[in-house]
C-alpha cells in the first residue's frame, strides 16, 4: 500500500477532497469488491507517480455509505476525478485498460 494514498471519511471528505488546491482521484471501493483490490495496486502506483501534483483518496462505501450514495455510486469501483470541488470525470468498474484511463483522467485535470 503507499503512503500517498488518503483514506477519507464522512467528516473530511469536504476538507480533503473538495477543498484540495490539487485534482484529486477518489476510488469508491469496499473491501468484498473482487474488482477493487484488482485494482488496487494500480492505484497505490498512480498515487506514487502523482504525488505532490494531485492526490489519490480512497473510500469505503462500505464504511461511509453516505458518500456513495451523495456520489451515485450504484457500482463499484468507481473512481472520480475532483477538481475545484467538481468531479471532472469518472470510471466505472475495471477494464483492462484501467491504469491508462486513469493517468488520462488525472493528467486533464492537472
Amino acid at each position: 500500500m503507499s503512503d500517498h494514498v488518503i483514506h477519507a471519511t464522512d467528516t473530511d471528505f469536504d476538507a480533503t477532497v473538495l477543498q484540495s488546491e490539487q485534482p484529486v482521484l477518489v476510488d469508491f471501493w469496499a473491501p468484498w469488491c473482487g474488482p477493487c483490490k484488482a485494482i488496487g495496486p494500480l492505484v497505490d502506483d498512480l498515487a506514487d507517480s502523482y504525488a505532490g501534483k494531485a492526490k489519490v483518496v480512497k473510500v469505503d462505501v462500505q464504511q461511509y455509505p453516505a458518500l456513495g450514495v451523495k456520489y451515485n455510486v450504484r457500482s463499484i469501483p468507481m473512481l472520480l476525478v475532483f477538481k475545484d470541488g467538481q468531479v471532472h470525470g469518472s470510471q466505472l468498474g475495471a477494464p483492462p485498460n484501467i491504469q491508462s484511463l486513469l493517468t488520462q483522467m488525472i493528467e486533464k485535470a492537472l
